[in-house]
C-alpha cells in the first residue's frame, strides 16, 4: 500500500483529525492541499495552515497550505484549482472541517444553526462537488467523509437536533453520491470513531482535560483512512465505517497503543449504533 504522489485534498487539515490523515498520507510522499481558515495562531488551538504544511513537509509530504472558508463557494473553487494545477490534479478529497455545538433546540440560536449546517452539510457537499471532476480523471478516486452511520434513532437526535442534522447532511452526501458516482468510479465513504478522539473538539468543547484522558489518539482515524484510501475504489465505496471495526478487518490486534491513557476507560462517542460491537479485547466505558 502507497500513497505515493497522490494528491489530497483535505478540508479542516491545520489540526486534529484533519492533520493526522494528511501528516500518516505525507509518510509515503503524497501532496497535500490544507485547506483551512487557520492563518494565524489561535490563543487556545495549536495549529496553522502554515505550520501544518511545514509538519507535512517534514514527514515527507509536499503541501501547499490554503485559505479556505468551506462556506463560501468561490474561495473553494478556487482553492480546488489551485491544488489541481500546482499537483497535475486531485486523487482524495477528505470532508473533515467541522462546526459543533451540542444544544437543544431553544438554546440553539440560528447563527450557529447556520453555522453548522453550513461548514458540515453544505461545506461537504460543495467541496466534493468542486473536486470531482478531477476526481474522475483520477486512477483511484476516493472521498472521505468524517461523518457517523445514519442511525435514525431518537436518541442521537434528542439533545442537539442541529449539530445531529448537520453531520447526518454529511452522511447523506456518501449515501447519494456513492451511487451517483459509482459508473465513474469514484469511492465516496464516511468514517467515525467509537471513542472520543484527543482533539480540541473535546478538550475545549465537550470534556477538558480529563475527558482527553479516556479518549484515542488521532493515529488511530489516520491509519483507518490511510487503509480506505489504499482500497480499490470501484469496489469499496458507499461505506459507513466506524474506525477500530474497519481496522480489526484490514488485520489490526493493538488498540491500546491508541489510547491516551490506558489506565482509563474509553469515552464512548456519540452516533455509533447500539449494534456496532467492539473487537475483541476492547471495552468501552
Amino acid at each position: 500500500m502507497s500513497l505515493q504522489g497522490k494528491t489530497l485534498f483535505v478540508t479542516g487539515a491545520s489540526r486534529g483529525i484533519g492533520l493526522a490523515i494528511a501528516l500518516r498520507a505525507a509518510r509515503d510522499g503524497a501532496n497535500v492541499a490544507i485547506a483551512a481558515k487557520t492563518a494565524e495562531a489561535h490563543k487556545h488551538l495549536p495549529g496553522t495552515i502554515y505550520s501544518a504544511a511545514e509538519e507535512i513537509e517534514k514527514a515527507g509530504g509536499k503541501a501547499l497550505p490554503l485559505i479556505v472558508d468551506v462556506r463560501d463557494e468561490a474561495n473553494v473553487l478556487e482553492a480546488v484549482e489551485q491544488a489541481a494545477a500546482k499537483f497535475g490534479g486531485i486523487d482524495i478529497c477528505v470532508n473533515n472541517a467541522s462546526a459543533i455545538q451540542l444544544t437543544g433546540t431553544l438554546a440553539t440560536d440560528m447563527k450557529r444553526y447556520d453555522l453548522m449546517n453550513q461548514v458540515n452539510a453544505r461545506g461537504t457537499y460543495l467541496t466534493s462537488k468542486a473536486c470531482i471532476p478531477h476526481l474522475k480523471r483520477s486512477a483511484n478516486p476516493h472521498v472521505l467523509m468524517l461523518s457517523p452511520p445514519l442511525d435514525m434513532n431518537p436518541r442521537w437526535f434528542k439533545g442537539h437536533v442541529a449539530y445531529t442534522m448537520a453531520k447526518f447532511g454529511m452522511s447523506m452526501c456518501v449515501l447519494g453520491m456513492a451511487e451517483e458516482f459509482r459508473e465513474d468510479g469514484i469511492a465516496f465513504n464516511a468514517l467515525w470513531p467509537r471513542t472520543g478522539i484527543a482533539t480540541a473538539a473535546i478538550q475545549f468543547a465537550l470534556a477538558g482535560e480529563e475527558g482527553m484522558k479516556s479518549c484515542r489518539t488521532t493515529d488511530i482515524m489516520a491509519d483507518a483512512a490511510y487503509a480506505i484510501f489504499n482500497k480499490p475504489a470501484r469496489d469499496f465505496t458507499g461505506n459507513f465505517l466506524i474506525d477500530d471495526t474497519f481496522l480489526y478487518g484490514e488485520g489490526e490486534r493493538d488498540f491500546d497503543k491508541y489510547r491516551v491513557d490506558p489506565t482509563a476507560p474509553l469515552m464512548p462517542d456519540f452516533f455509533v449504533p447500539e449494534d456496532s460491537v467492539p473487537p475483541p479485547g476492547v471495552k468501552i466505558g
